[in-house]
Protein backbone atom coordinates (compact mmCIF):
# COMPACT_ATOMS: atom_id res chain seq x y z
CA UNK A 1 0.00 0.00 0.00
CA UNK A 2 1.83 3.50 -0.92
CA UNK A 3 2.30 6.24 1.79
CA UNK A 4 -0.17 8.66 2.30
CA UNK A 5 0.11 12.22 3.00
CA UNK A 6 -2.04 13.97 6.41
CA UNK A 7 -3.47 17.04 5.97
CA UNK A 8 -0.80 19.30 7.76
CA UNK A 9 1.25 17.82 4.43
CA UNK A 10 -0.80 18.71 2.32
CA UNK A 11 -1.61 22.35 3.46
CA UNK A 12 2.17 22.54 3.75
CA UNK A 13 2.34 21.70 0.22
CA UNK A 14 -0.14 24.11 -0.70
CA UNK A 15 1.97 26.89 1.41
CA UNK A 16 5.19 25.05 -0.34
CA UNK A 17 3.64 25.92 -3.76
CA UNK A 18 2.65 29.31 -3.72
CA UNK A 19 6.03 30.66 -2.15
CA UNK A 20 7.61 28.66 -5.08
CA UNK A 21 5.20 30.59 -7.71
CA UNK A 22 5.84 34.08 -5.70
CA UNK A 23 9.98 33.59 -6.01
CA UNK A 24 9.69 32.98 -9.71
CA UNK A 25 10.16 36.99 -10.35
CA UNK A 26 12.20 36.75 -13.42
CA UNK A 27 10.39 34.45 -15.24
CA UNK A 28 7.23 35.73 -14.65
CA UNK A 29 8.72 38.40 -17.38
CA UNK A 30 8.97 36.15 -20.23
CA UNK A 31 6.46 34.64 -22.31
CA UNK A 32 5.00 31.16 -21.62
CA UNK A 33 4.17 28.22 -24.61
CA UNK A 34 2.40 25.01 -23.47
CA UNK A 35 3.60 22.45 -25.45
CA UNK A 36 1.77 18.92 -25.55
CA UNK A 37 3.67 16.78 -23.17
CA UNK A 38 2.87 13.67 -25.11
CA UNK A 39 3.76 15.43 -28.35
CA UNK A 40 6.87 16.12 -26.47
CA UNK A 41 8.10 12.89 -25.44
CA UNK A 42 7.68 11.61 -29.03
CA UNK A 43 9.21 14.53 -30.50
CA UNK A 44 12.38 14.17 -28.16
CA UNK A 45 11.69 16.97 -26.34
CA UNK A 46 11.97 19.58 -28.83
CA UNK A 47 9.21 21.56 -30.64
CA UNK A 48 10.03 24.30 -33.60
CA UNK A 49 8.53 28.18 -33.03
CA UNK A 50 7.77 30.76 -35.33
CA UNK A 51 9.40 33.59 -35.51
CA UNK A 52 7.34 36.69 -36.63
CA UNK A 53 7.83 38.20 -40.71
CA UNK A 54 9.07 40.82 -41.61
CA UNK A 55 7.28 42.21 -44.42
CA UNK A 56 8.64 44.13 -47.64
CA UNK A 57 7.18 46.68 -49.86
CA UNK A 58 7.67 47.65 -52.91
CA UNK A 59 6.82 51.43 -55.04
CA UNK A 60 4.10 52.04 -57.16
CA UNK A 61 0.23 50.01 -58.14
CA UNK A 62 1.82 47.52 -60.20
CA UNK A 63 2.79 44.71 -58.48
CA UNK A 64 3.40 41.90 -61.24
CA UNK A 65 7.03 41.80 -60.19
CA UNK A 66 6.90 41.54 -56.60
CA UNK A 67 4.99 38.38 -55.67
CA UNK A 68 7.72 36.16 -54.12
CA UNK A 69 7.69 33.40 -51.24
CA UNK A 70 7.81 34.67 -48.00
CA UNK A 71 10.60 32.75 -45.82
CA UNK A 72 8.97 31.92 -42.42
CA UNK A 73 11.76 31.23 -39.95
CA UNK A 74 11.54 29.23 -36.90
CA UNK A 75 13.62 27.99 -33.74
CA UNK A 76 14.28 25.13 -31.79
CA UNK A 77 12.93 24.97 -28.30
CA UNK A 78 13.65 22.24 -26.06
CA UNK A 79 12.38 20.96 -22.31
CA UNK A 80 16.25 20.62 -21.63
CA UNK A 81 16.12 21.48 -17.74
CA UNK A 82 15.37 18.66 -15.06
CA UNK A 83 16.03 20.02 -11.48
CA UNK A 84 15.33 18.16 -8.53
CA UNK A 85 15.77 18.92 -4.58
CA UNK A 86 15.90 15.74 -1.65
CA UNK A 87 15.86 15.52 1.62
CA UNK A 88 16.01 12.73 4.39
CA UNK A 89 14.48 12.53 8.15
CA UNK A 90 14.94 10.02 10.79
CA UNK A 91 12.34 8.95 12.26
CA UNK A 92 13.22 10.87 15.63
CA UNK A 93 14.01 13.92 13.32
CA UNK A 94 10.43 13.93 12.70
CA UNK A 95 9.67 14.35 16.43
CA UNK A 96 9.60 17.98 14.94
CA UNK A 97 7.01 18.41 12.88
CA UNK A 98 8.60 21.82 11.70
CA UNK A 99 11.52 20.00 10.30
CA UNK A 100 9.85 18.38 6.89
CA UNK A 101 8.37 22.00 6.58
CA UNK A 102 11.60 24.15 6.57
CA UNK A 103 12.99 21.58 4.15
CA UNK A 104 10.40 21.78 1.84
CA UNK A 105 10.95 26.08 1.89
CA UNK A 106 14.83 25.41 1.48
CA UNK A 107 13.94 23.08 -1.61
CA UNK A 108 11.33 25.98 -3.00
CA UNK A 109 13.51 28.59 -2.52
CA UNK A 110 16.22 26.50 -4.37
CA UNK A 111 14.32 25.23 -7.23
CA UNK A 112 12.78 28.56 -8.19
CA UNK A 113 16.53 29.96 -8.24
CA UNK A 114 17.34 27.51 -10.51
CA UNK A 115 14.73 28.83 -12.88
CA UNK A 116 15.09 32.38 -12.50
CA UNK A 117 18.94 32.06 -13.30
CA UNK A 118 18.04 29.47 -16.39
CA UNK A 119 16.46 32.63 -17.69
CA UNK A 120 19.17 35.00 -16.68
CA UNK A 121 21.31 32.70 -18.54
CA UNK A 122 20.17 32.04 -21.26
CA UNK A 123 19.17 36.46 -21.75
CA UNK A 124 22.57 37.55 -20.63
CA UNK A 125 24.58 35.10 -23.15
CA UNK A 126 22.87 35.22 -25.94
CA UNK A 127 21.28 38.72 -26.12
CA UNK A 128 22.75 40.42 -29.00
CA UNK A 129 21.95 44.19 -28.69
CA UNK A 130 24.91 45.28 -26.39
CA UNK A 131 25.20 48.66 -24.54
CA UNK A 132 28.53 49.68 -23.12
CA UNK A 133 28.78 52.33 -20.27
CA UNK A 134 31.87 53.72 -19.49
CA UNK A 135 31.06 54.92 -16.28
CA UNK A 136 28.85 53.54 -13.04
CA UNK A 137 25.52 52.83 -13.59
CA UNK A 138 24.12 56.12 -12.77
CA UNK A 139 20.51 56.60 -13.56
CA UNK A 140 18.01 57.71 -16.45
CA UNK A 141 20.73 58.39 -19.02
CA UNK A 142 21.92 54.23 -18.71
CA UNK A 143 18.03 53.11 -19.62
CA UNK A 144 18.15 55.92 -22.69
CA UNK A 145 20.76 54.28 -23.89
CA UNK A 146 19.29 50.73 -23.92
CA UNK A 147 15.92 52.38 -25.03
CA UNK A 148 17.79 54.17 -27.64
CA UNK A 149 19.36 50.79 -29.05
CA UNK A 150 15.53 49.31 -29.34
CA UNK A 151 14.49 51.67 -30.77
CA UNK A 152 16.98 52.20 -33.22
CA UNK A 153 16.92 48.80 -34.40
CA UNK A 154 12.93 48.43 -34.39
CA UNK A 155 12.64 46.21 -31.06
CA UNK A 156 8.20 46.37 -30.13
CA UNK A 157 8.09 49.11 -27.39
CA UNK A 158 5.82 47.06 -25.27
CA UNK A 159 6.79 44.98 -22.10
CA UNK A 160 10.37 45.86 -22.00
CA UNK A 161 11.97 44.18 -19.19
CA UNK A 162 15.38 45.41 -17.67
CA UNK A 163 17.42 43.58 -14.78
CA UNK A 164 20.18 45.01 -12.93
CA UNK A 165 22.39 43.65 -10.23
CA UNK A 166 21.96 44.84 -6.81
CA UNK A 167 25.26 47.59 -7.20
CA UNK A 168 23.95 48.86 -10.17
CA UNK A 169 20.16 48.82 -9.37
CA UNK A 170 21.20 50.83 -6.20
CA UNK A 171 23.49 53.04 -8.44
CA UNK A 172 20.37 53.65 -10.41
CA UNK A 173 17.80 54.34 -7.46
CA UNK A 174 20.49 56.89 -5.86
CA UNK A 175 20.63 59.23 -8.71
CA UNK A 176 17.08 59.25 -9.26
CA UNK A 177 16.11 59.97 -5.79
CA UNK A 178 18.27 62.77 -6.05
CA UNK A 179 17.40 64.48 -9.38
CA UNK A 180 13.68 63.67 -8.51
CA UNK A 181 13.38 64.80 -5.30
CA UNK A 182 10.49 67.00 -4.17
CA UNK A 183 8.88 67.21 -1.20
CA UNK A 184 5.07 64.40 -2.56
CA UNK A 185 7.44 62.87 -5.08
CA UNK A 186 6.86 59.41 -4.74
CA UNK A 187 9.56 58.40 -7.41
CA UNK A 188 12.04 60.06 -5.26
CA UNK A 189 10.43 58.79 -1.95
CA UNK A 190 10.57 55.29 -2.74
CA UNK A 191 14.04 55.53 -4.74
CA UNK A 192 15.40 57.27 -1.24
CA UNK A 193 13.59 55.01 1.10
CA UNK A 194 12.92 51.34 -0.87
CA UNK A 195 15.64 51.99 -3.13
CA UNK A 196 13.28 51.61 -5.70
CA UNK A 197 13.43 52.06 -9.52
CA UNK A 198 10.42 51.09 -10.93
CA UNK A 199 9.24 52.13 -14.32
CA UNK A 200 11.79 54.12 -16.44
CA UNK A 201 10.99 55.49 -19.71
CA UNK A 202 9.76 52.26 -21.38
CA UNK A 203 11.60 49.50 -19.16
CA UNK A 204 9.95 47.73 -16.02
CA UNK A 205 12.99 47.70 -14.20
CA UNK A 206 14.06 44.63 -11.87
CA UNK A 207 16.80 43.65 -8.96
CA UNK A 208 18.44 40.84 -8.94
CA UNK A 209 20.33 39.25 -5.63
CA UNK A 210 22.16 37.06 -8.70
CA UNK A 211 23.67 38.56 -11.13
CA UNK A 212 25.89 36.34 -14.54
CA UNK A 213 29.54 38.23 -14.64
CA UNK A 214 31.08 38.49 -17.84
CA UNK A 215 34.92 38.09 -17.90
CA UNK A 216 36.97 40.65 -19.87
CA UNK A 217 37.22 39.35 -23.59
CA UNK A 218 40.78 37.80 -24.27
CA UNK A 219 40.95 37.85 -27.83
CA UNK A 220 43.06 40.49 -28.24
CA UNK A 221 42.68 43.60 -30.47
CA UNK A 222 44.18 41.72 -33.57
CA UNK A 223 41.26 39.64 -35.03
CA UNK A 224 39.87 40.39 -38.19
CA UNK A 225 36.95 38.94 -40.59
CA UNK A 226 36.74 39.11 -44.11
CA UNK A 227 33.50 40.96 -44.78
CA UNK A 228 34.01 40.63 -48.80
CA UNK A 229 30.58 39.45 -50.51
CA UNK A 230 32.97 36.84 -52.37
CA UNK A 231 34.15 35.01 -49.23
CA UNK A 232 30.50 33.85 -48.51
CA UNK A 233 29.74 35.38 -44.86
CA UNK A 234 27.31 37.56 -45.82
CA UNK A 235 24.39 34.99 -44.34
CA UNK A 236 21.45 33.93 -46.50
CA UNK A 237 18.09 32.85 -44.32
CA UNK A 238 16.47 29.43 -45.08
CA UNK A 239 13.53 28.42 -43.48
CA UNK A 240 14.41 24.31 -44.31
CA UNK A 241 17.09 22.62 -45.44
CA UNK A 242 17.58 19.39 -47.71
CA UNK A 243 20.26 16.89 -46.94
CA UNK A 244 22.55 15.18 -49.56
CA UNK A 245 19.46 12.01 -48.84
CA UNK A 246 16.44 14.20 -49.78
CA UNK A 247 15.61 14.71 -46.43
CA UNK A 248 14.30 18.27 -44.95
CA UNK A 249 15.07 19.72 -42.09
CA UNK A 250 14.21 23.40 -40.16
CA UNK A 251 17.32 25.63 -39.84
CA UNK A 252 18.33 27.90 -36.62
CA UNK A 253 18.90 30.96 -38.48
CA UNK A 254 19.90 32.59 -35.24
CA UNK A 255 23.55 31.59 -35.38
CA UNK A 256 25.90 31.62 -38.24
CA UNK A 257 29.76 30.04 -38.14
CA UNK A 258 32.28 32.93 -39.50
CA UNK A 259 35.88 32.25 -40.33
CA UNK A 260 38.49 35.05 -38.43
CA UNK A 261 41.63 35.41 -38.28
CA UNK A 262 42.15 33.53 -35.10
CA UNK A 263 39.90 32.57 -32.38
CA UNK A 264 42.72 32.70 -29.55
CA UNK A 265 41.21 33.70 -26.39
CA UNK A 266 38.24 33.94 -27.60
CA UNK A 267 35.16 32.68 -25.39
CA UNK A 268 31.58 32.26 -25.22
CA UNK A 269 29.50 35.60 -24.04
CA UNK A 270 32.33 38.02 -25.82
CA UNK A 271 30.57 41.24 -27.31
CA UNK A 272 32.12 42.72 -30.51
CA UNK A 273 31.26 45.01 -33.26
CA UNK A 274 32.78 44.90 -36.93
CA UNK A 275 34.11 47.89 -37.99
CA UNK A 276 32.15 49.50 -40.60
CA UNK A 277 29.37 47.08 -40.03
CA UNK A 278 25.94 49.52 -39.13
CA UNK A 279 22.93 47.94 -37.38
CA UNK A 280 19.77 48.87 -39.52
CA UNK A 281 16.15 49.08 -38.48
CA UNK A 282 14.40 45.68 -38.88
CA UNK A 283 11.68 47.16 -40.53
CA UNK A 284 12.64 50.17 -42.38
CA UNK A 285 16.10 48.45 -43.15
CA UNK A 286 17.59 52.60 -42.71
CA UNK A 287 20.96 52.54 -41.70
CA UNK A 288 21.23 53.18 -38.00
CA UNK A 289 24.64 54.91 -37.89
CA UNK A 290 25.34 52.81 -35.02
CA UNK A 291 27.83 49.83 -35.13
CA UNK A 292 26.14 46.10 -34.99
CA UNK A 293 26.80 44.11 -32.06
CA UNK A 294 27.48 40.63 -32.17
CA UNK A 295 27.56 37.98 -29.29
CA UNK A 296 29.82 34.89 -29.62
CA UNK A 297 28.04 31.64 -28.90
CA UNK A 298 30.34 29.12 -28.84
CA UNK A 299 34.48 28.12 -30.29
CA UNK A 300 34.77 25.67 -32.56
CA UNK A 301 38.47 23.35 -32.43
CA UNK A 302 39.83 24.73 -34.78
CA UNK A 303 41.69 27.94 -34.06
CA UNK A 304 39.69 30.36 -37.36
CA UNK A 305 36.26 29.99 -36.31
CA UNK A 306 33.87 31.04 -34.10
CA UNK A 307 29.85 30.59 -33.70
CA UNK A 308 27.98 33.88 -33.76
CA UNK A 309 24.44 35.69 -32.88
CA UNK A 310 23.10 37.32 -34.81
CA UNK A 311 24.09 36.16 -38.17
CA UNK A 312 25.57 39.05 -40.87
CA UNK A 313 22.69 39.69 -43.26
CA UNK A 314 23.62 42.11 -45.17
CA UNK A 315 21.53 41.48 -47.86
CA UNK A 316 24.11 42.49 -50.26
CA UNK A 317 22.85 39.06 -52.47
CA UNK A 318 19.46 40.60 -53.16
CA UNK A 319 17.20 37.43 -51.99
CA UNK A 320 13.93 38.04 -51.01
CA UNK A 321 14.92 36.42 -47.87
CA UNK A 322 17.51 38.55 -46.97
CA UNK A 323 16.02 41.35 -48.02
CA UNK A 324 13.48 40.03 -45.31
CA UNK A 325 15.43 40.14 -42.57
CA UNK A 326 18.48 42.04 -43.08
CA UNK A 327 19.66 43.27 -39.74
CA UNK A 328 23.16 45.08 -40.60
CA UNK A 329 24.68 46.90 -43.61
CA UNK A 330 28.75 46.32 -44.20
CA UNK A 331 29.85 50.28 -45.51
CA UNK A 332 33.17 49.15 -46.47
CA UNK A 333 33.28 46.20 -46.98
CA UNK A 334 36.64 44.65 -46.83
CA UNK A 335 39.40 41.69 -46.37
CA UNK A 336 40.72 42.35 -43.06
CA UNK A 337 37.49 44.40 -41.31
CA UNK A 338 38.59 44.93 -37.50
CA UNK A 339 36.83 43.14 -34.64
CA UNK A 340 36.19 45.55 -31.15
CA UNK A 341 35.15 43.91 -28.33
CA UNK A 342 33.47 45.17 -26.02
CA UNK A 343 33.11 43.52 -22.75
CA UNK A 344 37.07 45.23 -21.56
CA UNK A 345 36.42 44.59 -18.16
CA UNK A 346 35.01 42.17 -16.03
CA UNK A 347 31.51 43.18 -14.91
CA UNK A 348 28.24 42.02 -14.66
CA UNK A 349 25.91 41.13 -17.38
CA UNK A 350 22.53 43.47 -16.91
CA UNK A 351 19.98 41.79 -19.38
CA UNK A 352 16.78 43.48 -20.68
CA UNK A 353 14.74 42.17 -23.24
CA UNK A 354 10.66 42.17 -24.70
CA UNK A 355 8.47 39.52 -23.05
CA UNK A 356 8.03 37.61 -26.16
CA UNK A 357 11.69 37.35 -27.09
CA UNK A 358 12.37 34.29 -24.16
CA UNK A 359 10.04 31.75 -23.96
CA UNK A 360 9.83 29.42 -21.29
CA UNK A 361 8.35 25.91 -21.64
CA UNK A 362 6.57 23.89 -19.06
CA UNK A 363 7.24 20.33 -18.37
CA UNK A 364 6.01 17.27 -16.73
CA UNK A 365 6.39 13.97 -14.73
CA UNK A 366 3.93 11.03 -15.02
CA UNK A 367 4.86 10.01 -11.56
CA UNK A 368 2.83 6.84 -11.15
CA UNK A 369 0.84 7.37 -7.55
CA UNK A 370 0.34 3.89 -6.84
CA UNK A 371 3.77 2.46 -6.53
CA UNK A 372 4.49 2.59 -2.87
CA UNK A 373 5.46 6.36 -3.36
CA UNK A 374 2.99 9.21 -1.72
CA UNK A 375 2.93 11.89 -4.31
CA UNK A 376 1.82 15.58 -4.55
CA UNK A 377 1.81 18.07 -7.76
CA UNK A 378 0.91 21.27 -7.88
CA UNK A 379 1.15 24.30 -10.75
CA UNK A 380 1.67 28.04 -10.75
CA UNK A 381 -0.13 30.24 -13.08
CA UNK A 382 2.87 30.47 -15.40
CA UNK A 383 2.60 26.39 -15.96
CA UNK A 384 5.42 25.26 -14.07
CA UNK A 385 4.87 22.09 -11.87
CA UNK A 386 6.55 21.05 -8.77
CA UNK A 387 6.28 17.44 -7.65
CA UNK A 388 6.60 16.30 -4.68
CA UNK A 389 7.03 12.81 -3.51
CA UNK A 390 7.86 10.81 -0.03
CA UNK A 391 9.13 7.27 0.93
CA UNK A 392 9.53 5.50 4.23
CA UNK A 393 12.15 2.81 4.27
CA UNK A 394 11.17 0.28 7.11
CA UNK A 395 14.71 -0.80 7.11
CA UNK A 396 16.42 2.20 8.46
CA UNK A 397 13.03 4.37 9.40
CA UNK A 398 14.32 7.08 7.54
CA UNK A 399 12.07 9.26 5.15
CA UNK A 400 13.09 10.55 1.71
CA UNK A 401 11.89 13.44 0.24
CA UNK A 402 12.21 14.91 -3.23
CA UNK A 403 10.71 17.93 -4.90
CA UNK A 404 11.30 17.77 -9.01
CA UNK A 405 10.51 20.74 -11.71
CA UNK A 406 11.03 20.19 -15.29
CA UNK A 407 10.84 23.04 -17.80
CA UNK A 408 12.58 24.72 -20.98
CA UNK A 409 13.84 28.31 -21.82
CA UNK A 410 14.71 29.72 -25.40
CA UNK A 411 15.45 32.87 -26.71
CA UNK A 412 13.49 33.51 -29.65
CA UNK A 413 14.30 36.56 -30.79
CA UNK A 414 18.24 37.33 -29.37
CA UNK A 415 18.06 40.59 -31.29
CA UNK A 416 15.18 41.96 -29.48
CA UNK A 417 17.36 40.89 -25.87
CA UNK A 418 20.73 42.06 -24.91
CA UNK A 419 23.07 43.41 -21.82
CA UNK A 420 23.95 46.32 -21.04
CA UNK A 421 27.66 46.50 -19.02
CA UNK A 422 29.47 49.26 -17.09
CA UNK A 423 32.45 50.74 -15.54
CA UNK A 424 33.77 49.29 -19.16
CA UNK A 425 37.11 50.86 -20.53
Amino acid sequence: MANSFNKEERIAFETLLEGFEDALVMSRQVSKYSPDQVMMERANDIIWRPVPFIAQSHDGTDATANFDEATQLSVPATIGYAKHSTAILTATELRDALQENRLGQAAKQKLASDINVAVNTIAAMQGTLVVKDAAAASGIADVALVEAIMNEQGVSPDDRKLFLSTRDYNGMAANIAAVTRSFGNQKSEKAMEKGFVGEVLSFDTYKMDYSRRLAAAGGGGAIVIDTLLATGQNYVPLATQTAATGEVSNVDNRYQTVTVSTSAGVVAGDCFTIATCNAVHHITKQDTGQLKTFRVISVPAGGTTLVISPPMINALGGTEAELQYQNCVQNTPAANSAIVFLNTVAAAANPFWIKDAIEILPGRYAVPSDAGVAVMRGTTDQGLELVMQKFYDINTMKTKYRWDTRFGVVNKLPEHSGIILFSQT
